[in-house]
């Protein structure tokens, strides 16, 4: 056991001047591992007579905490230093001002939609959704569209073609939301009251007609309902949605699933191009109406002799671009993402009837 205080010494020396952590790691194998020098040192007591070890066991064990220690203070102060280090290089200056954090908006086509069914549902109207892919007789032959109508040539209406020898009635794109007519009525029967917004699909471009565009369809079905109560609906409808009393006009037009059928015009005025709702003297046709066609309800599995109704549809587009000022439909769907920070809404903003749509 001679030569301890220079083994404390020099081993105490060596931790002092260890460089960095690993170099402190080896410093410890060194001295207190398997191997090491003063865990070989232990080992000496076994081979000692009771009366040495008493003198050694004590002696070795405090230069083993000791040099723990002085281990441990220095992987500390090896620690302190390298944050010190890292704290002087990578400063911060927290006068400055933080980054600006884009935050996504609500396209306008899906904020008219939550208006328009928040509008609807205040008048008690349900939201019905129908499938996108339609069969043909869906599409037209429950609507009372012949076969020789235009609509349902290809240039107009996107056909989904099957492989040769499948003769499964043809699908199509459905170019308007009116199939969920036949669909609510054959699952709930009647009396109804509901709208249907979503996508349809017609063979058209330009700078008011695009291939994929929304629509929504409203339907009231009962025994005693008129066109009174169309035109009724119509105007709360505009009045709630363009928040300025709105007057309608009626034109008689023909629609295959209406009969009769309307035109319906607003109240509108034009100023340097610009159209202003309900003021003015001008007219501007929005959607087309009627009382729905017996041929329709007995599609659907409802007694036209019992019930009656009216049907509507409008653009959700292009109402929306009535409303906000888009001059151009085709710019809904470029994913532009300066056109989306100018007209979108914030996530916030939800549609509601009591504080203005």
């Amino acid at each position: 056991m001679d030569g301890l205080n220079d083994l404390r010494g020099g081993w105490l020396e060596r931790i002092a001047e260890a460089a960095d952590e690993a170099a402190l790691e080896e410093l410890r194998v060194a001295a207190l591992g398997k191997k090491g020098e003063i865990s070989l040192k232990m080992r000496e007591l076994g081979r000692m007579t009771p009366e040495e070890r008493q003198v050694a066991g004590p002696a070795l064990n405090a230069l083993k905490d000791e040099v723990n220690s002085a281990l441990a203070a220095k992987k500390a102060a090896l620690g302190d230093a390298a944050l010190e280090a890292r704290l002087r290089g990578e400063w911060l200056d927290v006068t400055l001002p933080g980054r600006h954090r884009r935050v996504g908006t609500i396209h306008p086509v899906s904020q008219v939609m939550e208006e328009v069914t928040a509008i609807f549902a205040d008048m008690g109207f349900a939201v019905a959704e129908g499938p996108q892919i339609e069969t043909d007789w869906y599409n037209f032959d429950a609507l009372n569209i012949p076969g020789h109508h235009p609509a349902r040539a290809e240039m107009d209406t996107f056909y989904t073609h099957r492989a040769p020898g499948d003769n499964r009635p043809p699908h199509v794109l459905r170019t308007h939301t009116s199939p969920v007519q036949i669909r609510h009525m054959e699952a709930h029967g009647a009396p109804v009251r509901v709208i249907a917004p979503g996508r349809v699909y017609r063979a058209d471009y330009d700078q008011t007609h695009t291939p994929m565009f929304h629509q929504v369809e409203g339907l009231a079905i009962d025994r005693d309902i008129s066109m009174a109560n169309l035109k009724w609906v119509l105007e709360e409808f505009f009045t709630a949605y363009f928040g300025t009393s709105v007057k309608t006009r009626f034109r008689a037009s023909h629609f295959p699933f209406t009969e009769p059928s309307a035109e319906v015009d607003i109240q509108c005025s034009w100023e340097g191009g610009t159209v202003k709702v309900g003021e003015g003297d001008d007219w501007l046709e929005v959607l087309g109406s009627g009382m729905v066609h017996p041929h329709v309800l007995r599609s659907a599995g409802v007694d036209p002799d019992e019930w009656q109704g009216f049907a509507f549809g409008m653009g959700i587009d292009r109402i929306a671009m009535l409303k906000y000022g888009i001059p151009d439909l085709r710019a809904f769907f470029d994913s532009d993402l300066r056109w989306l920070r100018h007209y979108g809404f914030a996530a916030l903003e939800v549609p509601a009837v009591h504080s203005g749509v």
